[in-house]
């Protein structure tokens, strides 16, 4: 009788979840998946945890497939020449191959006061923390909300819905990803909410204390609740496992997402730079390379060549409360294109992304190999940089992995 073959996946989220569904395709593999929470969290509503119109969370019987299995950790060590894991609670995992998919959370701000004072909502725990801050503060409390990118833009539009006194620091332009007249759109639908949006090179911000941000230009703001989302920042596991990864700690791969140190290692998700060319960090991102990355391992199983990265997006999109959103259309290579759907129709587009999410985990799970976005046509533009780039060897397959 042949002996099923162990597939560890670290992280589930959604390059996770979706990989560890793909991976039970074949009925002689065995996949275990490892996560510090016994639930779901839908990242992309954090910012609606935090302003109490959502939960945030889904059970995992509605997104991983049965069969797989649970294990609550958190895995404190790889060790890629035994083939195992550590865990936090102190046991060992052996695997035949994994899956690194540990995702991303709050970077160190490295601001004076920020860590102390600020409170970032990257992760379920730090959403949580800062809901009763929140509530305990007053409906007139000063509330500014540091990043002008998508998680600051929605965070600052959904407490301005609440009635709050929001201003939002941008630290440089709104909207980074938009195209000038998407970022008109969210300008104009943020002072309509009454948040002061301050951008431009003097917002950065330089100091945060209990009561007050400073900015680089010399302005000091009164706040009484200071939420941070600039920046996000990836588990050090990888480099802790004295794996290769890039200057943020995202795992070194090939363009089959296969490490660059190991074979039978591969990243999907937040956690991964394929290439030294790491995609943006983002849902849409994400589940396409947690298929790719469980093709690989099936390929390699299989004892055949994995296929290389394909990835394309759609766009950015943004909700701004719960009446109005954005959709900014994007060329496939991730650049924003001068169309938008904006008003309650981005509202509308934004909800339909959401759940589309979970309804593809879902269906990943209840019928695993049925997604296929990730072998949607495109990738010319990554081409081009791969050729104008030098990226790191792929990883060797000896013989003996090929079984």
């Amino acid at each position: 009788m042949t002996e099923n073959t162990g597939v560890i996946v670290i992280g589930g989220g959604y390059a996770g979840v979706m990989a560890a569904n793909r991976l039970t395709q074949r009925a002689d593999v065995a996949v275990t998946l490892i996560n510090p929470r016994p639930t779901f969290v839908e990242r992309i509503r954090l910012h609606q945890l935090v302003a109490g119109s959502h939960e945030a969370v889904v059970d995992y019987r509605e997104v991983l497939r049965e069969g797989v299995r649970l294990v609550v950790d958190t895995v404190t060590r790889i060790d890629a020449a035994e083939r195992g894991v550590t865990l936090a609670s102190g046991g060992t995992l052996g695997y035949d191959h994994l899956v690194y998919a540990v995702g991303s959370g709050s970077a160190d701000p490295r601001v004076p006061g920020a860590s102390e004072f600020a409170y970032p909502i990257a992760t379920l725990e730090e959403a949580r923390r800062l809901r009763p801050v929140l509530d305990a503060a007053s409906a007139t409390a000063a509330v500014t909300v540091v990043g002008g990118g998508p998680t600051g833009i929605e965070t600052a539009a959904e407490l301005a819905e609440e009635g709050r006194a929001v201003t939002l620091v941008c630290g440089g332009v709104l909207g980074p990803y938009l195209h000038r007249r998407g970022r008109r759109s969210v300008a104009r639908r943020l002072a309509g909410l009454g948040v002061t949006v301050l951008e431009g090179p003097d917002t950065k911000v330089t100091a945060v204390t209990r009561d007050a941000v400073r900015l680089s230009g010399g302005r000091t703001l009164p706040s009484e609740v200071t939420v941070w989302t600039a920046g996000f920042g990836v588990p050090d596991l990888a480099a802790r496992s004295g794996l290769s990864t890039d200057a943020l700690g995202r795992l070194l791969t090939d363009e089959t997402l296969t490490s660059v140190d190991d074979p039978r290692i591969v990243a999907a998700g937040d956690s991964a730079a394929p290439s030294n060319l790491p995609l943006r960090m983002s849902c849409q991102a994400a589940m396409p390379l947690g298929a790719r990355a469980a093709d690989t391992v099936l390929s390699r199983i299989a004892g055949e060549q994995p296929a290389p990265l394909n990835q394309v997006f759609a766009g950015q999109c943004v909700s701004l409360g719960r009446r109005a959103g954005i959709f900014q259309f994007a060329h496939r290579n991730d650049v924003a294109l001068w169309f938008h759907v904006d008003g309650r129709p981005g509202a509308k587009l934004k909800e339909f992304v959401c759940k589309s999410v979970v309804k593809h985990l879902g269906d990943e799970a209840r019928k695993p190999g049925s997604y296929s976005l990730h072998r949607v046509p495109g990738g010319a533009e990554r081409r081009q940089l791969l050729r104008a780039a030098t990226p790191p060897a792929p990883a060797a397959t000896p013989a003996a992995d090929r079984s």
